[in-house]
């Protein structure tokens, strides 16, 4: 995969972009669209990666049989924590992925440009 080098300006500049309102609709409609192949893909990779398993489990009683009404909580808090990390993390990937595989990027355009969106041009 090509990539392209982004300085940490575009880089702040993009995020900042992405709060725009309406920004996400066209890709929650793909997404909604997509969502039993993604979730079987996400359930697939957390799978394989340790995530969702006996140990999960194991773990999650751990947390839950803390004498400690507050220290269990926050085992648990922890471990969703982490899940979600995890789950976004691997989601963000195959979204990349995703793209690049439906050519969303353009005939010989590198998959990481980063563009302004309408409403960005001078900000920084």
């Amino acid at each position: 995969m090509a990539s392209e080098a982004v300085t940490l300006a575009e880089l702040e500049a993009a995020l900042e972009a992405l709060r725009e309102p309406g920004r996400f609709d066209a890709a929650e409609r793909l997404v909604g669209l997509a969502a039993p192949g993604l979730h079987r893909i996400l359930v697939e990779a957390m799978a394989g990666g340790g995530w969702n398993s006996e140990d999960d489990a194991r773990e999650i009683d751990k947390a839950l049989g803390a004498a400690d009404p507050a220290a269990a909580k926050a085992a648990v808090l922890g471990l969703l924590g982490e899940s979600s990390r995890v789950a976004m993390l691997v989601g963000v990937a195959v979204g990349i992925e995703l793209a690049a595989e439906l050519d969303l990027h353009g005939q010989g355009e590198p998959p990481l440009t980063i563009t302004r969106h309408q409403g960005t041009e001078g900000s920084s």
